[in-house]
């Protein structure tokens, strides 16, 4: 990523017909599933902005195939666990009690790009019901990858990352990185490393009513993840396309087989927790 202005990133506006084209050169096909990690501001300056970025993915995938975004909202958690900014101690009660819920038609998602934020409420795009970290999807498998997303172990076996891989999906980098690899959560899950659980929690909506809920899960943490993304990338090179679309890199990677080597690499590079 850079600092550098859109427009001065473009020799040309990046319009719906180049990334049309971006995207088919760099191998991605209709009736594929694809995970896409997207920066609009990376794409150079996009004719149209978040949408034309969409318009172009659902015409190169088509309604045959399935796109699916993170549309996490990591900010509905407990306050104790607030940190940008810490939130003072005598508010936790009052922000427990009165935090909204996850709604998934109306909940804005945080940190994760216009391309995200836009895709969540585009006409066609089903949302998966995590208060934290929801995903959303449209095409032909859209309800299969998001429904019954589970709340604890949320990037695990109950999780849209585990249904692109049922499908044999494909991950696609457009101007970010392994650093944000979402994928390789749930090789963290399938890994047999003992992984450090937190407590979590979030107000959700359970039979129309306001609910403050708690539960287990993982104390999540990714700074190893470009080390792994590189790794996969040096002994997989058949498993991964490099190309450019609009103004950036791009790389498409076959998830499964990311997945699958994660598992071991983490179990070889992180100390194990007996």
């Amino acid at each position: 990523m850079t600092d550098v202005p859109p427009a001065q990133r473009s020799e040309d506006p990046i319009t719906v017909e180049r990334l049309v084209d971006d995207l088919q050169s760099l191998g991605l096909t209709q009736n594929t599933t694809v995970l896409v990690h997207a920066s609009l501001s990376s794409l150079g300056w996009v004719c149209g902005g978040a949408p034309a970025v969409i318009d172009a993915l659902q015409r190169v995938v088509t309604s045959d195939g399935t796109i699916v975004l993170p549309t996490h909202s990591p900010g509905n958690r407990d306050p104790s666990n607030m940190n940008h900014p810490p939130v003072p101690e005598s508010w936790y009660e009052p922000v427990r009690e009165s935090m909204l819920p996850y709604r998934p038609t109306v909940t804005p998602t945080q940190g994760m790009g216009a391309i995200a934020e836009c895709f969540r409420s585009y006409p066609g795009v089903r949302r998966s019901s995590h208060p934290q970290h929801s995903f959303a999807a449209w095409g032909a498998n859209a309800a299969f990858v998001t429904e019954d997303h589970a709340l604890d172990r949320s990037l695990g076996e109950h999780s849209p990352l585990a249904r692109v891989y049922d499908l044999d999906g494909e991950v696609l980098f457009l101007g970010t990185t392994h650093a944000t690899n979402t994928s390789l959560h749930l090789a963290e899950y399938r890994s047999s490393l003992a992984l450090e659980q937190t407590s979590h929690a979030s107000a959700i909506v359970v039979d129309g009513e306001r609910e403050w809920r708690q539960w287990e899960d993982v104390a999540f943490s990714d700074d190893d993840f470009p080390a792994c993304g590189t790794a996969f990338e040096r002994d997989n090179p058949s498993a991964v396309t490099t190309g450019d679309v609009g103004a950036t890199s791009a790389r498409l990677l076959e998830q499964r087989q990311m997945v699958n080597y994660a598992v071991e690499w983490f179990e070889t590079n992180r100390e194990k927790k007996l």
